[in-house]
C-alpha cells in the first residue's frame, strides 16, 4: 500500500503512511464549508499537527478527535497549553508541551520537523511542518505563509516529494508567490490548498497551475478537489 496525501478542504490535510498511520494537519472540520468529511467520519488518527491558532486551522474538533481516536497532538508549547485547557489530555501532547521551530521529533517511525511560516498568530508563532514517513517519503505542509527566502534552504536540506502550498492570496501567498515558491522548495509534486473556501480567496487553481508550469516546470501540480488524494 503506498503512502497517500489527501486534501480535506481549506488547509486541512490527511497523510496516510504505507503502514497505515494517519496524520491529520489543521483538522478544521466542523464549520468548514469546503471540508469533504464530517468529524464522525474520522475513524483513525494517530498524529494531529496544528500550524497556528486561527479558527480556520485549529478549529474546535481536536479535543473530540483525540478522545475518539487517541491521537497524539504536536504543535508549539503555547498552543499546546491552550489545547490542554480546551480538554486535550497532556498525555496526548507529544513531549507533554510540544516542540518549536527547527526541532524534530520522531514518533512511531515518523519524523516531524517544525519550520517557520510568515503569518500572524494570537499566541506563539505560525509554523509549517516537514513530515518524513517511515519509508523516507517527505511531505511539506507550509501552513499559512507568505513566500520567504528560507524556503530555498528547506528545499536544499530536505528532498520534498509533496508540498502542500497555500495559494488563496489575501491571507497567504497569491498564485504568483506560490508558484515561485516551488523554484525554492523544488518538490516533486505540489498540491494547492487554502483557496476557494471563502469568496474573498482565490477561487480556482488555474493561475497557479499556469504560473507553476512557467516558473517550476520540473514540479508536477496536482490540483485535487477536497476529499481526493494522491499516492506517493
Amino acid at each position: 500500500m503506498p503512502n497517500s496525501v489527501k486534501w480535506l478542504g481549506h488547509a486541512a490535510c490527511q497523510i496516510t503512511s504505507a503502514t497505515g498511520k494517519v496524520i491529520l494537519i489543521d483538522p478544521w472540520i466542523t464549520g468548514n464549508p469546503g471540508c469533504a468529511i464530517k468529524k464522525q467520519d474520522v475513524k483513525r488518527a494517530d498524529l494531529i499537527l496544528v500550524t497556528h491558532d486561527h479558527s480556520d486551522h485549529v478549529g474546535t474538533d481536536i479535543p473530540d478527535l483525540v478522545r475518539s481516536t487517541g491521537a497524539m497532538v504536536l504543535t508549539h508549547p503555547e498552543l499546546a497549553a491552550v489545547l490542554v485547557q480546551s480538554g486535550v489530555s497532556p498525555d496526548n501532547i507529544i513531549n507533554g508541551i510540544g516542540m518549536n521551530i527547527g526541532g524534530q521529533v520522531e514518533w512511531a517511525g515518523i519524523k516531524v520537523t517544525m519550520t517557520q511560516a510568515f503569518h500572524s498568530s494570537s499566541i506563539g508563532d505560525a509554523v509549517g511542518y516537514i513530515i518524513i514517513l517511515e519509508d523516507g517519503k517527505t511531505v511539506y505542509h507550509a501552513g499559512d505563509t507568505g513566500i520567504f527566502s528560507g524556503m530555498e534552504l528547506l528545499g536544499s536540506i530536505y528532498s520534498i516529494d509533496v508540498a502542500l502550498i497555500p495559494i488563496g492570496s489575501v491571507f497567504v501567498m497569491d498564485p504568483l508567490q506560490a508558484a515561485y515558491s516551488l523554484t525554492l522548495l523544488k518538490p516533486g509534486i505540489a498540491v494547492p490548498i487554502h483557496y476557494k473556501t471563502f469568496p474573498i480567496l482565490v477561487q480556482d487553481a488555474g493561475d497557479f497551475i499556469r504560473l507553476a508550469r512557467e516558473k517550476a516546470p520540473d514540479t508536477r501540480v496536482e490540483a485535487i478537489n477536497p476529499g481526493e488524494e494522491i499516492f506517493i
